[in-house]
This record gives structure tokens, sequence and C-alpha cells, in this order.
């Protein structure tokens, strides 16, 4: 159990927490959500003992492990397996001992520590660190490379995946979602879901916080308040209290007048595929969602070019890629035939390292095409957000001077009126760039590509270091854009709400995805299975070629074949297994929202539905025991089974 106590806590001149008192039990997984700067950080230093709190108390169950991110990388000379493995230390001391028992030639203690170190599970620990890095986007070739030899975001994904390799009861995680890609994210959604201890999650993806918590603790005026549910019950739930409390009637209703603009505007242009019927719908969430959001500080528009052209931009059996110091090209989108036209909303999905940044890039003109032909339109004008070109900011200059050198004959009022829908302030347009945080400065990119007015919007991760209110702000302002929007993000409520179609960028080429993102899902998860079936097939017959005379290999391959029909029963009673397991995830997810409705708990009329959804919940989560349990036994049947087709050499 954590519990804080009328705790108080400052730094600085500001007050962060003021007589907060929070409550969470073992098992839970509790979203963190509050305003940059409200103090979600500084909790999980209270947590960790790294602040102290001013007045009031904490208290914490004796005896848990606790996991949490470092915020610096080192030891850059190890390969990156060796530096997960590292996160366990109880093994690496462990190993040490054994090291040294055997230096000494004790053989008694050398029995005593391969029983300890099989009671830490770690001679599976290898095998459980690359998994972790693989799932990550790794690549096996890279699990050998030191960590020295990849960028800091790629230094950040080995950190994430040492983190959850620590043996925890409590894991703290602060915007795990930062430096990830659509794949990996999915991939620690699920992780992270199947995690057995307390969860403390700082996320600004209300997707993953949907998928991955079941409380959300929001900070709100130096209190700490507790909701039960997901992040879209704790929006509905704090929506119907925000509609109680709203002493601003006539600015609330405005907001929802304009949000309904929205879903008509969009109703209009949706066709029957199935991403844009989705995304009917995410939209006509939205008229709730704003209410949640009403106080927020962020408002805004993307003006889109008063000139436009039809087509904007042609690409023409175009090669992408670039070429190396040597001068060899290095091929990563081919044949590439696509014409971008007025009012498209386009999503880029696709594996990570499949070239949706080269599509990107090439695009704008950064990236030269290795052949082909782009072609732009007269009136083209391109706006383009992506996370280098925060350094790219005059750190000593303010937000006003940025906007002023765009145009220098604008008045002063425009351009801070202008820069108070990004949450610059008063003040705040004359701080110096370089004092902000990653936040900020993405606010203020984001804002001098709006003033630009392009008709072309290409946006490459842009939600990275915002926080829920600006980027809810961002979604309003992309769906208001009159122009042609690209978006690579692995925000799905942002890409639901602001594309009506999906480009996949994968093996070499880019063409129409005809499906949601759910399909996209579920496309990735059949193709990385299908690339591990096709890599076990090929080792086993690869050893059974090496092993066998020339006379046995046709035997040995009929042996193969052989094994892998019986892996089959098993891989459906897997299948079976986790499907049921998603469907009481899903049932449970859906009677813990409703028991988020705060009526529920005052109307004495429905005290009979209360205790029969209180009933339900507690009967889902035994199932859900059960279930996890059989998919367990499923899963390890089906290694075995592998496991033997490998040793067999088949």
């Amino acid at each position: 159990m954590i519990a804080l106590r009328q705790v108080a806590l400052q730094r600085g001149t500001q007050t962060l927490l003021e007589e907060a008192e929070l409550t969470l039990h073992a098992g839970h997984k509790a979203g963190i959500v509050g305003p940059n700067g409200a103090g979600k950080s500084s909790l999980f230093g209270l947590l960790l003992g790294t602040l102290a709190p001013d007045r009031g108390e904490i208290e914490m169950s004796g005896g848990q492990r606790i996991a949490h991110m470092a915020q610096e990388v080192d030891a850059l000379d190890r390969p990156i397996v060796d530096y997960v493995l590292d996160g366990d230390h109880e093994l690496r001391r462990t190993e040490a001992a054994l090291e040294e028992a055997r230096r000494q030639g004790d053989a008694n203690r050398e029995a005593e520590l391969h029983g300890h170190i099989e009671a830490l599970d770690g001679y599976s620990a290898p095998s459980r660190a690359a998994q972790l890095l693989i799932g990550l986007g790794f690549g096996q070739a890279d699990l050998s490379r030191p960590l020295s030899a990849f960028s800091g975001g790629w230094r950040m994904r080995a950190n994430l995946a040492r983190t959850l390799f620590m043996p925890s009861d409590l894991l703290l995680l602060d915007e795990p979602t930062n430096h990830l890609d659509l794949d990996a994210l999915l991939w620690l959604e699920q992780w992270l879901v199947r995690y057995p201890g307390t969860l403390l999650l700082i996320s600004h993806d209300r997707d993953f916080l949907d998928a991955v918590c079941d409380h959300i603790v929001h900070f709100d005026r130096r209190r700490l308040v507790l909701y039960r549910g997901n992040y879209s019950t704790f929006e509905r739930t704090r929506a119907e209290k925000l509609a109680l409390q709203q002493a601003e009637a006539a600015k609330q209703q405005a907001r929802r007048e304009e949000i309904e603009r929205f879903v008509a505007r969009f109703k209009a242009k949706a066709s029957k595929a199935r991403q844009a019927q989705s995304r009917m719908k995410m939209l006509e969430r939205m008229g709730d969602i704003a209410v949640a959001h009403a106080d927020s500080p962020f408002h805004f528009t993307i003006p889109s070019s008063d000139k436009t052209s039809h087509p904007l931009l042609v690409l023409d059996q175009a090669r992408l890629g670039y070429r190396d110091a040597a001068g060899e090209e290095k091929l990563q989108l081919d044949e590439v035939k696509l014409t971008i036209l007025p009012g498209q909303r386009i999503g880029l999905l696709g594996p990570n390292g499949a070239g949706k940044s080269t599509l990107i890039k090439s695009l704008i003109g950064e990236l030269p095409l290795l052949a082909g032909k782009r072609i732009p339109g007269e009136h083209l004008a391109v706006g383009y957000f992506a996370q280098h070109q925060l350094e790219g900011l005059d750190m000593a200059a303010t937000p006003f001077m940025h906007v002023q050198r765009l145009s220098p004959t604008a008045s002063d009022q425009s351009i801070r009126t202008f820069l108070g829908g990004f949450g610059f302030q008063g003040d705040d347009a004359f701080g110096e760039v370089g004092r902000f945080s990653g936040g900020e400065k993405a606010r203020l990119a984001l804002a001098l590509v709006a003033w630009r007015k392009p008709n072309l919007l290409l946006l490459d991760e842009p939600t990275n270091h915002l926080d829920l209110e600006m980027r809810e702000a961002l979604t309003e302002a992309l769906a208001a854009f009159e122009g042609t929007v690209i978006l690579v993000s692995h925000d799905r409520h942002l890409l639901r709400a602001t594309v009506d179609e999906f480009w996949r960028v994968a093996d070499h080429r880019v063409e129409p995805f005809d499906g949601d993102l759910e399909d996209y899902r579920a496309w990735l998860k059949a193709r990385l299975e299908g690339e591990r079936r096709e890599a076990r097939a090929d080792k086993a017959e690869r050893q059974a070629e090496s092993a066998a005379p020339k006379e046995d290999r046709k035997a040995s391959r009929r042996a193969a074949a052989e094994l892998r029909e019986k892996l089959r029963p098993l891989k459906k009673a897997r299948d079976r297994a986790e499907q049921a397991l998603e469907k009481a995830q899903a049932e449970l997810t859906a009677v813990e929202e409703a028991l988020g409705e705060a009526e529920l708990y005052t109307d004495p009329a429905r005290k009979a539905e209360l205790t029969e959804r209180l009933a339900r919940q507690g009967e889902l989560k035994s199932r859900l025991e059960t279930l996890e349990a059989d998919w367990l036994a499923a899963e390890e049947a089906l290694e075995a089974m592998e496991a033997e087709l490998l040793e067999s050499g088949a």
C-alpha cells in the first residue's frame, strides 16, 4: 500500500502539494496526470525518498522493491544486453560471488550460489533481457553492440528495458512512451497490462493510459484526486463535476458549439471506409471531452494558406533513401508514386525503421531523391514539425522574437495574442528559450509552423514532450485545419481524431492501408509472428542440414515438418486462451468504467445496481486470474514443443 497523509511540498517558491491525501493498494495501475510543472515527477521523488515532504507523512508497505528509470544513462561501453542485465543487482552480485567461489575452489559455496541463481531465475535472464530489447525495437544484431553506438532516443529505450527487467513490486515510469514508435508502444502496453505489481505511470498518451491504467491520480489545485477507471472514465467523471461547478457556462457552451462544428464538417466528408467511421465516432465524443478541458490554457488554430495547388505535390517513380560517406546508395523506399491533394488527411503507419521519416523528409525536399521526380505545386506552402527542430530554436531569443523575425511588420499585439494560444501568456512570451522545458520548446516550434500558414502540414511525432491539455488543443487545431495533413505519431487518439486515411510504409513500399488502427495492430502482430515462425523454421532447417549426412537431409526435413505440424494445435490453444483473456479484460474494463459513475454511489435507488456491479467486478477479476494461468500454461506448452523442435535438430 502507498498512502500520503496531509502532505505538503514546496520546490523553490512554488507550492506543488498542499494537504494532499492519496491511498493506492497493491496491484493498482495508476496514471498520474496534470499540467506540466504540477509536481508529477516530484511525487515520484517523494516515493523514492529523494525528496522529503515539508509536512505530512508518506506510508509504504515494507520490503517493496521499487524500479524507476534512471535519468542518466551511463556504462556506455557495455553491450546493451549486459546493460539491461545490470538492472538486476541481486543477480549480478550473486554471479560475482560465484566467480569468486570458483577462483577459490569452494565447491560447496558454488553449489549454494547456483541454487540462489536458480531461485532468481538467473539462467533465463539473458533471453528475458533480449526479449525486452527486441520488443522495444532493437534488432537481434544490436544486442552485442555497446550503448555508445546508439543515439539518445535509443539509449532511452535501452534504459526503459533495464527498468522493466529490474525485479520490482512497485514500478515508477515517467513518460516511457517518449522516443517510442507505435510498434514499440503497443508492445509496451501489453507488457504493462501483464505486470503483476503496482504501477505508477506518468504519461500524456490518453490511449496508453486507457489501455494500461485502472486508476487515475489527478493533480488538481495542489491536491491529489483519485479516480477509479482509466483516463476516458476520469475525463467523463471530471467533466460531470466541472459541469456542476462551472461558473463560465457561456464559455463552456461556446466550446461545445465549436466542437459540434468540427463534427458536422467531418461527417460531411466521411466515407464508408472503416477508418472514416471510426474517426467520426471519435469526434462525436469530443464535445464531452472538451468540457473536461474547458479550463485549458491552450487554444489555438493553424491557419491555412490563402492559395493552393491541385495537386499540391507529386512523387513519380521515386527511390527514397540516402548515400553514405562512400557514396553508396542506401535504399529505403522504392517505386514510390504519390499524389497529394488539397484537404487530404493521411496517417503514416509502419514498423520501426521502415522509412516513415525518410518519406516525410523526401516530400519536403530536405532529402534528395535517389531517382525519380518530385513535382511541387505552384502554390505549395509546407509546414514541417520534427523533434530535431527544437534544437534549431535560438536559445538566446524569446518566443516573441522568433515570431517577429518571421513577420517584422506584424503588430506586437497580434504576436502576443497568437502566442497566448500556445500557452505563452503575459511575460512568458518574453522568456528566454534556453530556459524552457522540452514541452515549452515543442509548443514554440508548433507555433512557428502555424504562423507560416502552410497548406501542407507534415508532423513527425508532434506530441513528444506535450502534456495532455496541449495534446487536446493540438487535436482540435488539426481538426479545424483547412489544409492537407500528413502525420506520423504514436498517439492513437490524435491519429483517430485527425486523419481520414492511412498509408502503410513497409517492405520498401508506400501503399494505402484499408483499415483502422485495430486492423493495423492485427497486421503487425501477424507480421511479427510470421517473422518469428520463419526464423525458427530456418534455424531448425539449417541445423538439420549441417548436422545430418546428405542422404539423411530429406528425412530430417520431413521430421521437421512433422514436428511443426504438432505445434499447430498448441498455437491454437494459446490463441484461444489469449482471446478469452482479452475478452474478460474488456468486460472488466467496461464494468470498472460503469463503477466510475458518480451517481452510482450517491443515488439510494441504485444501491442494488452498485452491489451487482461490484460483485461482477470480483467475479471477473477471479476469472482473469484463471484465464491468465490457462494462457501461461498454453504458452509454456508451446515453448516446450518449440524447444524440442530445436533440440532435435529438426
